[in-house]
């Protein structure tokens, strides 16, 4: 095969590969490993629709959307503005908007008291 045929299919195959931030070699995301930066939330008008790992959306649980953390991943949320903390687990994808790090249930979102705002920074810490 020339050197060119593989080098394009070396492209090729990188293109298709997957890359997951925020995991370990065993597939789980490091504990104790933080991050921040902006989190917004969504709420009602979702409730029952299928969340990426296949659940339906329930807004009265404390949930969360990450692009890339395993699903079942639990994180505390910290709204830096107040000092709030929630603990949420990953359920879904998202969220869809750059610069966002979460999309939070509507009952996470209230606990942290970001409502009326519809969005927070946050840190998140990833727990056991």
């Amino acid at each position: 095969m020339p050197a060119c045929a593989w080098v394009s299919l070396a492209l090729l195959l990188s293109a298709c590969a997957s890359t997951v931030r925020f995991s370990s070699s065993d597939g789980n995301a490091p504990l104790g490993r933080s991050f921040r930066g902006i989190a917004s939330y969504y709420g009602e008008e979702f409730r029952g629709r299928l969340t990426a790992s296949g659940e339906p959306y329930d807004p009265a649980q404390f949930t969360a959307a990450h692009p890339s953390l395993p699903f079942g991943t639990r994180l505390r949320v910290r709204n830096l503005s107040n000092g709030r903390t929630v603990v949420v687990r990953i359920n879904d994808r998202g969220p869809r908007v750059p610069g966002r790090v979460l999309d939070l249930s509507l009952a996470a979102a209230r606990a942290l008291e970001m409502l009326a705002q519809g969005i927070a920074e946050v840190e998140c810490e990833i727990l056991p």
